[in-house]
């Protein structure tokens, strides 16, 4: 396969990718199962095609039992302080634990302020 039917290709996933999320968002309300279906979709058309998750997409869902994420619902967010600053999202579907640090976040948006 040429260099750029690959790069029309991976353009082309990454639009469908982006778009499965958002109608994974708008049905994650009323239709949880449909939303959960739509992640795992855009999860095999990621791990297929070797096109990277959006960030921003990429924390919205479970990645053990693929629901999409409410906070509130099926989703709690703390900000645990201490020995290393972090954020924790727990699934309440499976009771999954995932930790994101923010230090690195915090600095920089200190950086800016300047």
């Amino acid at each position: 396969m040429k260099r750029a039917d690959r790069r029309a290709i991976q353009r082309i996933v990454a639009e469908r990718i982006e778009k499965l999320f958002q109608m994974a968002e708008a049905n994650a309300e009323e239709h949880p199962d449909r939303a959960r279906r739509y992640v795992e979709l855009a999860r095999k058309l990621s791990m297929k095609n070797k096109v990277p998750i959006p960030r921003k997409w990429k924390r919205r869902f479970c990645k053990k039992c693929g629901a999409f994420w409410i906070p509130g619902r099926n989703l709690v967010v703390r900000v645990k302080p201490r020995p290393q600053p972090h954020v924790e999202y727990i699934c309440l579907e499976c009771g999954a634990r995932y930790r994101f640090p923010y230090l690195r976040e915090k600095l920089k948006a200190r950086e800016e302020g300047k």
